[in-house]
């Protein structure tokens, strides 16, 4: 699948499917940079909704139509609504936070496919993945103050973590843009992948982790994701809880069977 290259129906915003147990969800709106309004907002919190309980889905892939992931919050949209403007993004921004709050504690692991923007809200949506691959062409920007606004999207607590307060408070104020490269460096993605090879690479990554120990990602992911919240003596407390768990699951056990037997694992997600 190529979330760039394949035509869709314009009424479908927000474009879902789910094949051998990756979740693809793709930004379709393609002719306003995927920037986020009130309907997109309000379809992209359903639809995590709905994934988050699909037990069938066991690898998540974010990405966007078109020449760009996400340039962030429809300012023009915004704009048109003059005096309405707060009401209106308090209510955009209810759904996309719910959404993201959900992302976050995924039941699977999650992949953002980025070219091109990824600005604003759309760098947050981008970061709250677990896997973040980029392309040559990727640019990343908070792009906030210089409309006059503040972060939202989850930005301002996710920089200070993956890049240190200092370099956030740079691209937050100055609104610095980073290329693939700088991201790449500065800890924020993961890899950089040619234009025409992204999503086949996502595609190689998604379908080796929809075959893995999906129960082992999630506990996994959230003793990293929650480790800044607590001291060391809870984190091996919370650790020692998540390893004896997962004795207990049909994946543990096969995992440890496996190696006795020394043969790869075959891991069913339960």
């Amino acid at each position: 699948m190529s979330a760039m290259s394949e035509p869709a129906p314009d009424d479908e915003i927000l474009l879902v499917r789910v094949e051998d147990g990756v979740a693809w969800l793709t930004l379709n709106r393609p002719n306003a940079a995927n920037t986020i309004d009130r309907p997109l907002a309000a379809a992209f919190h359903k639809a995590i909704v709905e994934l988050n309980d699909d037990v069938n889905v066991r690898a998540l892939v974010l990405s966007g139509a078109g020449k760009m992931f996400c340039a962030g919050g429809d300012l023009q949209r915004f704009a048109r609504e003059e005096d309405g403007a707060s009401a209106y993004v308090e209510a955009l921004i209810a759904d996309f936070h719910a959404g993201l709050a959900l992302l976050e504690n995924f039941h699977a692991p999650v992949i953002a496919a980025v070219h091109g923007a990824a600005a604003g809200a759309g760098m947050g949506l981008a970061l709250t993945a677990d896997i973040v691959i980029a392309t040559e062409n990727s640019r990343f920007v908070m792009a906030y103050t210089r409309a006059g606004l503040t972060p939202d999207g989850g930005t301002s607590w996710i920089l200070p973590h993956l890049i240190g307060l200092r370099r956030a408070l740079e691209l937050t104020l100055l609104n610095r843009t980073l290329t693939a490269a700088e991201a790449l460096e500065f800890g924020m993605i993961t890899e950089i992948a040619t234009e025409d090879a992204l999503m086949k690479r996502v595609g190689e990554l998604a379908r080796e982790l929809a075959r893995g120990p999906t129960a082992a990602y999630v506990s996994a992911r959230r003793l990293l994701r929650h480790a800044h919240h607590t001291n060391y003596a809870n984190h091996l407390n919370a650790e020692a809880a998540a390893i004896v768990a997962s004795f207990e699951t049909k994946d543990g056990l096969e995992g440890v069977r496996a190696f006795r037997e020394r043969r790869p694992p075959s891991f069913d997600g339960a």
